[in-house]
């Protein structure tokens, strides 16, 4: 049963919050742009990953929530790192040495179109509504417009940077559908358990790989870290919980299409970026697309409310 907060006379906080909560995801391309400038992909998310985690992992015992202890559950917190954080973050990151922040936060937003995919695959569901199909065809048909291009014009130097990307959003869409078996445990208890795990890899790679003791990272490149694990991290995910709570958990999509426009606002403003006239028209395909397929219809709405009543 979805739980609302739209009786609540503060509500009003809890949207600024989805807002934020936008802006701190959207930001996050910013941040990984400015850190990748100096600090290399995977020595920047084991940084990230370790950071956050043990913020929350602090965040939860000033709550007097403990992690799990049983081997099964830390297992199912390994796979969900690398669906997560590990695999995804990295190919982020090393795609953005390439990729504008606002181009890689138009791609990396359609995971509500591969969890689409994912969980038809997977689950047996009534046939999908038009207006879901008609969000994944104009979804893809931004990605296309985006990718596509570059692929036109031959194996560019971006063009294996934005499939990266794209194999990010995937592994994204794959950890959506398999977190839905961690009920039972408080919601931060993956977040903590999988960043840990995340970082106990990364550190361990990047110590191999890139030799993070021979760097000489930026003053920028560092305070862009720190406010990717700070606040596009472990920050995020202390509201996305209590938005969870508050606007349920379709209200808290809404941060899917929100942080789009946020993303690539920041990428002009702070980057200087500019986007061409088809990646415009590609944002606008993804930002329908995924409004289309997390929006919920005004049967889901009135059923929700019955619910409530």
């Amino acid at each position: 049963m979805e739980e609302t907060s739209s009786r609540n006379p503060a509500i009003g906080v809890e949207l600024l919050l989805l807002l934020l909560l936008a802006t701190l995801w959207g930001g996050s391309y910013t941040f990984i742009k400015l850190g990748v400038a100096t600090i290399p992909p995977i020595t920047l998310i084991a940084g990230r990953t370790s950071i956050a985690g043990a913020l929350l992992l602090a965040i939860m015992y000033w709550r007097g929530v403990r992690l799990p202890r049983d081997a099964a559950t830390w297992r199912r917190f390994l796979f969900q790192a690398c669906l997560n954080s590990v695999v995804p973050w990295t190919l982020i990151a090393w795609g953005e040495r390439s990729v504008d922040a606002g181009l890689a936060t138009i791609l990396n937003s359609t995971s509500p179109i591969f969890t689409f995919f994912l969980t038809l695959a997977v689950a047996n569901q009534e046939s999908p509504s038009f207006r879901k199909l008609f969000g994944v065809a104009a979804g893809m048909a931004g990605i296309c417009l985006i990718v596509g291009v570059q692929a036109l014009t031959g194996l560019g130097e971006q063009l294996a940077a934005q499939i990266a990307i794209v194999v990010a959003t995937i592994c994204y869409a794959g950890a959506a559908v398999f977190s839905r078996g961690f009920k039972g445990l408080d919601p931060m208890a993956p977040a903590a358990g999988s960043l840990l795990c995340g970082a106990a890899i990364l550190i361990s790679v990047s110590l191999v790989v890139e030799q993070p003791w021979t760097l000489a990272p930026s003053t920028t490149s560092m305070l862009a870290l720190l406010g990717l694990a700070v606040f596009s991290t472990a920050f995020a995910f202390v509201i996305y919980f209590r938005l969870i709570q508050t606007l349920g958990s379709v209200g808290t999509t809404a941060q899917s299409y929100l942080r789009v426009p946020i993303g690539v606002a920041l990428g002009v403003l702070l980057l200087g970026e500019s986007l061409s006239p088809t990646a415009w028209i590609g944002l606008g395909c993804v930002v329908l697309g995924v409004a289309a397929m997390t929006i919920p219809a005004r049967k889901q709405l009135a059923i929700n409310a019955s619910l409530r009543g």
